[in-house]
């Protein structure tokens, strides 16, 4: 737990640190409450001001919590759950980050919630790495390098106003790549249909936060709205992401001590 910890907070905040310096300045981020479709409820606590869409990232930190503490077999590596805590604890240090955003409307915390989306993204085939290795032969390295490139990879955005959109979509492209590659080597129809509800609630996530505005024209849309229904597909993008993952690395395991014990 300590070393997943570390893994995770040492990153963040150096994050921190550098959205709150003038390197981020030019970076276009939305700052003012007309980004959103959902109106503001003066009468409530800032940090509820816009109840539907603070309040859902409580799910963040109910899935991180569960996974963080889930431990259905007394057989787990070490590593994987490394693995498993690390992905965890990012979805409980996005939360606050997202509920900051909406609460204060400042730069910072808007910088640092795209920031933050990517190496999030990036743990996906970091982790699809770690299950397809051969036992013995995981090496940090590669998580780590990986894990860097996808921070770097936010300097996009002090070249190109759509930048952010760049680094996100290859992101997303990467992970999803990695997991159909490994659903194709050890899945079966249960996971196949994890993954397909993992990359439906992921494109919902994209597609409904673009529709915001548009969505918001119709009476089902105008208090949950189209980005509160984003945030609830990324939720479920986690949470089946986890399971997606926890069950190929269990497979991938048996099979390995399987073979191992069929050669003895």
């Amino acid at each position: 737990m300590l070393a997943a910890l570390l893994s995770v907070s040492l990153p963040f905040l150096l994050c921190v640190v550098l959205v709150n310096t003038d390197l981020f300045d030019s970076v276009p981020v939305d700052l003012d409450q007309g980004h959103y479709a959902e109106k503001r409820v003066h009468a409530l606590p800032a940090f509820l001001a816009m109840p539907c869409n603070c309040a859902v990232n409580v799910g963040y930190i109910c899935v991180g919590l569960y996974w963080l503490l889930w431990n259905r077999t007394d057989t787990e590596p070490d590593q994987s759950r490394y693995m498993r805590q690390v992905f965890a604890l990012m979805a409980l240090f996005y939360a606050p980050v997202q509920w900051t955003r909406l609460t204060v409307l400042r730069r910072a915390p808007a910088v640092l919630d795209q920031w933050l989306t990517l190496p999030i993204f990036a743990w996906v085939p970091v982790w699809i790495r770690y299950i397809e290795e051969p036992p013995g032969q995981w090496s940090g390295a590669h998580g780590a390098a990986l894990e860097l490139c996808s921070l770097l990879s936010y300097g996009l955005t002090l070249l190109h106003p759509r930048g952010f959109e760049a680094a996100l979509g290859a992101h997303v492209v990467l992970a999803v790549h990695a997991a159909v590659r490994l659903q194709l080597k050890h899945g079966d129809r249960h996971t196949c249909t994890v993954l397909l509800l993992a990359v439906l609630s992921c494109a919902g996530f994209v597609v409904l936060k673009l529709l915001d505005h548009q969505l918001a024209r119709y009476r089902l849309f105008r208090r949950f709205t189209g980005h509160f229904w984003s945030k609830v597909c990324d939720v479920l993008q986690f949470h089946l992401s986890f399971r997606f993952l926890t069950a190929l690395g269990q497979r991938v395991q048996q099979n390995r001590t399987k073979a191992a014990a069929r050669q003895e």
